[in-house]
Order: C-alpha cells, then sequence, then structure tokens
C-alpha cells in the first residue's frame, strides 16, 4: 500500500455535494483506503478565467493502484461527476488530482509526481496540511512559506465532508 495525497475542487453547482460524491466515490474503490479528509475552503481562482469561487479539500488515503491506475479512477470519477474540460483552468463541477504518490519522484507526459503546481497553489498547500502525516508536516510548511501564491483561502465554517467511513 502507497500513502497518496489528493486535492480535491468544485466550482459548479453544488460544490460540497461534488466533493462529498468524489468522496463517496473514492471510498467504494476496493483499492483506496481514506484516512483523512480536510475541512472545506473556499478559494479564489486561478489563471485569469472568470469564474465562480471553489470549494477544495485534500484527502490522505493508502492505495494499492499504482499512480497510473490510480489517475484513471480520478479520470473516471470525474467523468461520473459530468466534469467536461472546455477550458484550461475552467470552472469544473470536480477536479480530482494526485499531489503526492508516496516518496515518488518522476514527471511523464501524463503525470508528474509531485503534482507541477503544488508549490503554487495555496489552495492546494492549505488543506494538504490539514492531513498530511507529521513527517512530512514540515515539508508543506515550508511550501506554504516560500509560494508565490498570494490568492485567498478562507475555510468554510458550515460545510464539512460527511464520514467516509460510513456506507454511504
Amino acid at each position: 500500500m502507497t500513502i497518496v495525497y489528493l486535492s480535491l475542487g468544485s466550482n459548479l453547482g453544488n460544490r460540497a455535494d461534488n466533493l462529498q460524491q468524489a468522496i463517496r466515490l473514492l471510498h467504494k474503490n476496493p483499492n483506496i483506503d481514506i484516512e483523512a479528509t480536510s475541512p472545506i475552503y473556499e478559494t479564489q481562482p486561478v489563471g485569469g478565467v472568470v469564474q465562480d469561487d471553489f470549494y477544495n479539500i485534500a484527502v490522505r488515503a493508502n492505495t494499492s493502484l499504482d499512480a497510473y491506475n490510480l489517475l484513471t479512477v480520478l479520470q473516471e470519477i470525474e467523468k461520473k461527476l459530468k466534469r467536461v474540460r472546455l477550458q484550461h483552468w475552467g470552472p469544473r463541477t470536480i477536479d480530482l488530482d494526485i499531489l503526492l504518490f508516496g516518496d515518488e519522484k518522476w514527471s511523464t507526459e501524463t503525470l508528474t509526481i509531485p503534482h507541477r503546481e503544488m508549490a503554487n497553489r495555496l489552495f492546494v498547500l492549505t488543506p494538504l496540511l490539514d492531513v498530511v502525516l507529521p513527517e512530512r508536516k514540515h515539508e508543506v510548511q515550508q511550501l506554504i512559506s516560500t509560494t508565490t501564491d498570494k490568492n485567498w483561502v478562507r475555510q468554510v465554517s458550515n460545510q464539512q465532508i460527511g464520514s467516509f467511513h460510513e456506507d454511504i
């Protein structure tokens, strides 16, 4: 089993429900064991596309899948939740990204581990800090302190993802 960290985001439709549905679908996969989910953060969009604010969370899980098969699972969940890729960095019902996959570091045309934009995104790093294991906390804190991202990120106090251990 490999410890993996994921980033989930939504800015179309019921953002909290989209995140919850993605967690349910991840939980249903027998090769993925969700260990922790961060609180929901409302975040400013990046990339210059005019669009609504996002809800973002981070997830820590164990998986028996390799990174490419996990990516396939994430893309299948995006399809089930009606993700449409019309515009780069555009609005979406759901976005699921692999941030860290164990201690692996590599890059191909289809996948880069760690995620190539992770260090440049407070909307990724802030929730990640909530779920990262103690041995990686300093690494994430260092990324937060050195990022050039100045976009706002605020925790949503009245929204949270339900338990992923329930049979939902």
